[in-house]
């Protein structure tokens, strides 16, 4: 596998019971677009779903969609996981989907590396994922 299509691999996966995954199949379909690989694990996941799935198919960015609230406990488990692993470093984590203002600095703060909101262009998610998969930004 060659190092652009490495680093060019996502998992998308939709925060717990939250039930809303237009959206999220949508980006998808984008970034198949744009060139990335993709791997949609679906509705109702739970954080070591997400992490399980992110190591075994040892894929460099995780995006969490979230529509829901809930989305900072969500995003404390994902990293708490990552960290037991040693994987903090190895994995990008972003978020999207309906996640207020004021929640990115806090997301930030646990340690997820970029929030994507609606408005975002799908081209400028490919770009993000296309330059930080496998080196975590700084």
């Amino acid at each position: 596998m060659s190092e652009e299509r490495t680093r060019s691999k996502l998992l998308i996966a939709k925060a717990g019971l939250d039930a809303h995954d237009l959206g999220p199949r949508l980006l998808a379909q984008g970034l198949r677009d744009e060139g990335v690989e993709v791997v949609y694990l679906g509705l109702r996941c739970t954080p070591e779903e997400i992490v399980q799935a992110a190591v075994q198919e040892d894929i460099p960015v995780i995006g969490i969609s979230s529509y829901c609230g809930g989305h900072v406990p969500f995003a404390r488990t994902v990293i708490d996981l990552l960290k037991q692993h040693g994987l903090e470093r190895e994995k990008t984590v972003i978020f999207g989907g309906v996640i207020p203002r004021q929640d990115i600095a806090v997301l930030k703060g646990i340690g997820v590396d970029r929030v994507f909101m609606p408005e975002d262009k799908v081209v400028d998610v490919a770009g993000y994922i296309k330059r930080h998969a496998g080196s975590k930004p700084g």
